[in-house]
């Protein structure tokens, strides 16, 4: 019982005040960039989501949340490595693919 007390109330407290988001919708997933303020509003911190909607076997819709935590002092290095294996992809892994359709903001999931 202890560890999902501490558990909730760390996760709250991880959860900052927001500040602003920059929701990005691709295919059957949407990314959400959200930068929150810590409790003092002295520091800032950006939070990456990823949601993607899902059926249940009853028809309901469910959405499956994946959060990454990026902290100002990582911003530069998680920029570069993302920049680095963006890169190496379109070099080397899709090079002989044919090119996918753009979707527009306005498609269903």
């Amino acid at each position: 019982m202890y560890r999902d007390d501490y558990d909730g109330a760390y996760a709250q407290e991880r959860q900052g005040e927001d500040v602003y988001s920059k929701p990005v919708r691709a295919g059957k997933r949407t990314y959400f960039f959200d930068v929150k303020a810590t409790k003092g509003r002295n520091d800032f911190f950006l939070t990456i989501t990823e949601s993607k909607r899902k059926m249940e076997r009853d028809g309901r819709f469910t959405y499956d949340k994946h959060k990454i935590f990026l902290y100002k002092e990582d911003f530069d290095k998680f920029a570069e490595g993302l920049q680095e294996v963006i890169d190496y992809i379109r070099v080397n892994c899709l090079k002989d693919l044919p090119e996918r359709p753009v979707q527009t903001e306005d498609e269903e999931f």
